[in-house]
């Protein structure tokens, strides 16, 4: 019967039946099966996310090697034990494992493949040093032994890291042309599944960390369907739920994303993946924030805090929309001076001008918008791209240049509308229909904020849609004013200083005299009682001074 048993274990192991193949294998002793055995054995426990059973198999197998004087296979499963406590979140483990690795390759010949092997967890603890420059060599030797060997496997986590380097050290195009080589092998399935998934996560992560949408949807459409053919599988199951719901929330589905989301978290748990729950936790912080769910979001927040995820700059994006403009200014700051690298930068830098233009720190601002330029040219991503053009019209329309800033607008709703993110397009829309008042022309600024109206409405992003209700309320202002001037022109009416005005508003007062001076200049006015004679002849004062 223990012969039947393991005659149905294999063959369930070939065809992916991993919930089968555990079964049959786990009800023996460990000693009655084959080192391949306790390899695919470990191999379907982890794939299930039976850790401790994966664990348990590789120490047996990694025994009997050692035992045998077999340093090869010894040292491939030190490297497995690494890896998967590392996953874990048992560093100290995985930190003993790869020194037994390290120990028994020694006793290997210079070009044994399994020195490629150790050459990756060389690279990862580089990388964990911030050492790139050796972590990029570290990599490029485990290619050329997988070359060398025609090892699958490790040919392509070494490609897959060599993309991801290059990345970091600001060569993108080249970085996404590995990724895309790594990716090639997978899909045409010529690595075993533990290494497939490695694979497929690393490579969505960096498209999703450079703004590529398009080969994120790509890859996690093949993700998704990789998982599916693979009964009970729960490894690399969350880390496609978080892809998901990465992209729902571009596209408009953000009832859907939080569903992916609980959905990865639950999975990360079942895991035992702590440090994987803290990005779910985030992904969906930002849904609830931009649903105007402030206390869902802060929680949010701090559960991915909790758990070692950096909650910014999400969490300032949260404070601006609460009016904590200082303590989002500071968080701002703090990340811009302990953030470097490329590619870590032009994921923060979108978000950074944000709330430095709700600070009304304009001319930081533009000098941020100028590096995120040169960042999404050098990477050419589109997301990118279109993330620097809304950023660049809306700092150009901070600085009162309506005109420099509608290139840059429209370039940005379109590259958004091509990828099918319907908020992004909607925030640009009212960045176009500001400029567009500015410029006189209330009626088609008029229908930009009717058409973001609607998208707002349809996704339920209740901040956004009271912006642009408190934008339309007055209706066509007259005498060019924007909504902003017709803010402060009802406080000037209202009796009320400067400095109450900035406070109220929250603004600088430098900001407050500017928009004088503007609103001076367009009623041909000189004085603060004319202006607000003009607001009493055209009952503006009728609006509640709260709204923009």
């Amino acid at each position: 019967m223990a012969v039947t048993g393991l005659e149905q274990a294999r063959a369930a192991y070939a065809r992916g039946d991993w919930v089968t193949a555990f079964a049959g294998w786990s009800t023996v002793e460990p000693t009655t099966l084959s080192s391949q055995e306790l390899d695919d054995l470990a191999t379907a426990a982890g794939l299930l996310g039976r850790h401790v059973e994966c664990v348990a198999a590789l120490q047996h197998a990694f025994t009997r090697a050692q035992g045998a004087g077999d340093l090869p296979h010894a040292v491939r499963r030190a490297f497995r034990l690494a890896m998967t406590t590392a996953t874990h979140g048992q560093q100290a483990l995985s930190a003993g494992w790869a020194a037994r690795a390290e120990e028994l390759v020694a006793g290997l010949d210079d070009d044994a493949v399994e020195r490629g092997w150790v050459a990756l967890l060389r690279m990862f603890a580089a990388l964990g040093a911030g050492a790139v420059p050796e972590a990029a060599a570290c990599a490029d030797r485990a290619a050329a032994a997988g070359r060398l060997h025609h090892d699958q496997d490790l040919l392509a986590m070494a490609t897959c890291a060599r993309g991801r380097i290059a990345m970091y050290t600001g060569r993108v195009p080249l970085g996404l042309a590995l990724l895309d080589e790594a990716m090639v092998r997978v899909v045409a399935e010529e690595t075993s599944p533990v290494f497939a998934g490695h694979v497929y996560c690393t490579a969505i992560e960096g498209c999703q960390e450079v703004g590529d949408v398009a080969r994120m949807a790509e890859w996690t459409a093949a993700l998704e369907q990789w998982c599916a053919r693979q009964p009970g599988l729960l490894a690399f199951t969350g880390q496609c739920a978080v892809h998901r719901g990465q992209l729902m929330r571009l596209r408009g589905d953000w009832s859907g994303a939080l569903e992916e989301l609980a959905l990865a978290a639950r999975r990360y748990e079942q895991e035992h993946s702590p440090d994987a729950i803290g990005l779910a936790a985030y992904e969906a912080g930002e849904v609830r924030r931009l649903r105007g769910e402030h206390a869902a979001a802060e929680a949010a927040y701090e559960r991915a805090a909790d758990h070692g995820h950096e909650p910014q700059p999400g969490l300032a994006l949260l404070w601006v929309s609460l009016g904590r403009t200082a303590a989002a200014r500071s968080a701002v700051e703090r990340l811009l001076d302990e953030t470097s690298g490329p590619v870590q930068r032009a994921r923060l830098l979108p978000s950074a001008v944000e709330v430095l233009l709700a600070c009304d720190e304009q001319p930081t601002a533009g000098e941020l918008v100028d590096e995120l330029d040169a960042l999404a040219a050098d990477f050419g991503c589109a997301g990118l791209l279109a993330a620097a053009a809304a950023a660049h019209g809306a700092t150009e329309l901070a600085r009162g240049d309506p005109a420099g800033a509608m290139p840059y607008l429209r370039k940005a709703r379109s590259a958004w509308a091509g990828h099918g993110c319907s908020y992004e397009v909607a925030r640009v829309r009212v960045r176009l229909a500001q400029a567009l008042d500015s410029m006189g022309d209330h009626a088609t600024a008029r229908a930009e904020l009717e058409a973001a109206r609607r998208t707002f409405d349809e996704l339920g992003a209740a901040p956004a849609l009271r912006e642009v209700d408190r934008l339309l309320g007055p209706g066509v202002l007259p005498a060019g004013l924007t909504a902003r001037e017709v803010e402060v022109l009802r406080l000037v009416a209202a009796g009320q200083s400067n400095a109450r005005i900035a406070s109220s508003l929250v603004l600088s007062e430098k900001t407050v005299a500017r928009h004088l001076s503007n609103i001076f200049a367009k009623l041909d006015v000189s004085s603060r009682t004319a202006a607000a004679a003009f607001a009493f002849e055209h009952e503006l004062v009728q609006e509640s001074p709260t709204r923009m």
